[in-house]
């Protein structure tokens, strides 16, 4: 064997056992004498000595030429380490060394092996294999494994069972748009790989699999956000014969259970809040609430008072910021002009100073009184001492806007906590949105998602205020898991199709299978997927996903280490029957 133990497991009791230790020299520091090399590998770090009275000469003279990631064996004794380190586990003991083996030699690595590296992004995501051994990336792939062995447990005793579902499927309008892959076997014929595996899973259902799951690779070609992939993994669920409600409660558990087991955290209360509040009170439908800054709306109290801007406006509203009253007017003009970012779009903003004596004193002093700035106080909740910032426009727009500055004031005041967790159910989102640009409805979530049962009178009416039977768990401000109760009839699969613009013919094309499927006896049914990266990262205390997947793409949507995507040969081509147009 190349190693007897592992650089993380020897300590005060291995004094005086040989042991035969392999990995990588993190570093050495040469004093002429005496040389120290530190011995890195997954499991930690242990110190070797080479001794000029103690050790082989060749052996001794060997390890001055070791460099940084040389991959080497060592054999030797273990002994008490004079100057010790309680900072690792093995800073009791170090290695003398007796025989050493040069495994492989090494470049000198483009950017240090360390926690604290000089390495920028760019660089690290390029030797990304390099990166991989810092702490901090082997940490969060480690960490990863853990999640996913705790779903996978708590699910598998739970009586779910993991079944694959295929990557080459067929397109289908989902949202995102998909990725092809050309059949060479089948002339102008294309594959697509899934978004998820929403329509297998529902067939699973009707082969009365009854509980499925699967931690299953997604793709999504779509313009890439800072913090989006454009391959992703989901905890992907469905169950037969069941409500919302036992959705709701099956995966609060999972939640409560990972929480609890990795994070050593008990949470008991998940809240359920409507889509409709969500949006009216946080501006957005995955609203972070381990601090408050409710919206509070202003129309009442604002407009017809002589002020243009707020007399023209659908709504204006605002949010109290605690402790916020003695910001200076450089800190105000800084946040008017954040808010004014295109990334925000805002036209302005109205400030309220809530003074400490019960007064107000505000922008728009000229236009409102005591009176009328009391009012505002009440209904954002201000207290004295905290400072109402007020937007106004559009309903929608000045909502997205309000959220915006609301997350941002929580980050700059530390309210964005990252070892609380707040978890929250979203429910009641709407089952269709209007797309302004088509003036067609399109489905909020998919095209199987079921309406409440109470709404279907009207989808012929009213479509936009039918609401769907459909959840969102949120945590800490994100989404990370969404569901629905699914159409499980085919004359409600039919309906839902009509109303989304298909045509028979293009229904039939797209979805025919799960339409004859639903003939053969589908059961109620119904599920939930979450997005494994994304509550990774959270559990990890982290707002990016990128260092918990072992090879991330860029913004761009590129393997910068391999190079991909890349341009392939002509004789390719010619087989998938391509041609490249170059115009």
């Amino acid at each position: 064997m190349y190693r007897s133990h592992n650089c993380g497991e020897l300590n005060a009791s291995n004094i005086n056992t040989e042991v035969t230790l392999a990995g990588w020299v993190q570093k050495s520091r040469d004093k002429g004498f005496m040389n120290w090399v530190d011995l890195r590998d997954r499991y930690g770090i242990t110190q070797l000595i080479f001794d000029e009275s103690r050790t082989d000469k060749t052996v001794f003279e060997l390890a001055k030429t070791l460099g940084r990631e040389f991959v080497i064996q060592v054999k030797g004794s273990v002994i008490e380490r004079e100057a010790k380190n309680k900072n690792i586990p093995t800073g009791e003991i170090e290695i003398l060394v007796s025989e050493l083996t040069i495994l492989n030699s090494a470049l000198t690595p483009p950017f240090t092996i360390e926690d604290d590296t000089d390495g920028g992004e760019d660089i690290r995501m390029k030797y990304r294999y390099l990166d991989i051994r810092r702490n901090p990336v082997k940490n969060s792939l480690l960490f990863r494994h853990k999640v996913a062995m705790e779903v996978r447990k708590y699910l598998s005793d739970l009586d779910f069972c993991e079944v694959e579902t295929p990557y080459l499927i067929k397109s289908t309008p989902e949202g995102a748009r998909d990725f092809v892959v050309p059949s060479r076997m089948n002339e102008g014929q294309f594959y697509a790989l899934p978004q998820s595996p929403q329509t297998f899973k529902q067939l699973l259902m009707v082969g009365g699999m009854d509980k499925y799951f699967q931690i299953v690779k997604c793709f999504r070609d779509e313009d890439l956000r800072a913090d989006r992939q454009p391959e992703f993994t989901q905890i992907d669920c469905e169950m037969a014969f069941v409500e919302q409600e036992d959705i709701l409660n099956i995966f609060e558990g999972l939640t409560r259970h990972l929480l609890k087991e990795i994070k050593g955290i008990e949470v008991d209360k998940f809240p359920r809040i409507t889509y409709d509040y969500a949006m009216k009170t946080y501006g957005n439908d995955k609203p972070d609430i381990r601090f408050g800054m409710k919206f509070g709306e202003l129309n009442e109290f604002a407009q017809h008072k002589e002020f243009p801007v707020f007399n023209s406006a659908e709504l204006v509203v605002g949010i109290a910021v605690p402790g916020a009253g003695n910001y200076t007017r450089k800190e105000i003009d800084g946040l008017i002009d954040w808010v004014k970012r295109p990334q925000v779009g805002a036209s302005g903003m109205v400030y309220v100073k809530c003074n400490e004596d019960g007064t107000y004193k505000s922008s728009v002093d000229k236009f409102y009184d005591q009176d009328d700035l009391t009012n505002w106080a009440k209904a954002t909740e201000a207290n004295p001492g905290d400072m109402i910032f007020v937007l106004s426009g559009p309903a929608n727009k000045t909502r997205a806007q309000l959220s915006a500055l609301r997350m941002e004031l929580a980050t700059r005041l530390g309210l964005r906590n990252p070892d609380e967790f707040a978890p929250l159910w979203v429910v009641d989102f709407p089952l269709l949105e209007l797309d302004e640009e088509s003036g067609r409805y399109h489905a909020m979530h998919h095209p199987f998602t079921s309406p409440k049962p109470e709404d279907m009178a009207l989808l012929e009416t009213e479509p936009g205020k039918v609401r769907a039977n459909a959840y969102d768990m949120v945590l800490n401000g994100n989404e990370i898991g969404g569901g629905s109760i699914r159409i499980h009839d085919k004359a409600t699969q039919q309906l839902m199709f009509k109303y989304l613009g298909f045509t028979e013919e293009e229904a039939k094309a797209q979805f025919g299978f799960l339409m004859d499927a639903f003939q053969f006896g589908a059961p109620p049914h119904g599920g939930l997927a979450f997005g494994l990266d994304r509550l990774v990262a959270i559990l990890g205390g982290q707002e990016t996903i990128r260092d918990f997947i072992a090879f991330p793409k860029n913004n761009s949507g590129r393997d910068v280490m391999i190079d991909a995507p890349a341009a392939i040969d002509d004789v390719q081509l010619k087989e998938l029957h391509i041609k490249i147009d170059t115009v």
